[in-house]
């Protein structure tokens, strides 16, 4: 932290979401999409957008430590889910600039943002400390950590708009499928 209290933690998380824009907007320049990439694509965009919708729903924002759900599996299911959801974006958008980038966001941005807010999760709820133990940060263990039986609530999926991500991702799609098929004339 430098003597304006400012960390690149802090810059990272309020940069993200003007930076996806602007990468998203980056990424449909340079992307050189087929319907074969397309598919592929699909192959880990739908397991992605599944995770993040999965973890939605079972997460109570700064109220109780999310631990049941795909939090039995991995404190970060959501990150987990955008990151298999951009895998699926790179492989459909065929750029390796587009992958490199991605990648560096990932590394640049990402990851102090997960390291910033398990900091605030450990100090928030005290029982962070032993499921930080019990489950990996981002991949995923194998079995649950939790006896928890929570089931999935769509009241919070919509409270959390995830939703939103689906019509993202249909959004970027429709304009490689549109891409795809005018270069292929």
């Amino acid at each position: 932290m430098d003597a304006a209290g400012i960390t690149w933690e802090r810059i990272a998380r309020r940069s993200r979401v003007p930076l996806g824009f602007a990468f998203v907007a980056f990424y449909l320049w340079r992307a050189r999409p087929t319907l074969t990439s397309i598919l592929l694509g699909l192959v880990f965009i739908l397991p992605g957008l599944a995770l993040r919708a999965l973890a939605s729903g079972h997460l109570r924002k700064n109220e109780e430590l999310a631990v049941s759900g795909p939090y039995a599996y991995t404190r970060n299911p959501l990150y987990l889910g955008s990151l298999i959801l951009a895998a699926g974006f790179v492989f459909a958008g065929r750029s390796w600039i587009v992958a490199a980038i991605a990648f560096l966001i990932l590394m640049g941005i990402y990851l102090p943002v997960i390291k910033g807010e398990e900091e605030f999760l450990r100090q928030k709820f005290p029982e962070f400390a032993e499921y930080a133990l019990a489950v990996p940060r981002l991949w995923p263990r194998l079995r649950s950590a939790s006896a928890q039986r929570v089931q999935f609530s769509s009241a919070l999926y919509l409270k959390h708009h995830e939703y939103d991500a689906a019509l993202g991702s249909a959004a970027i799609l429709g304009a490689l499928l549109a891409k795809a098929i005018w270069f292929a004339n």
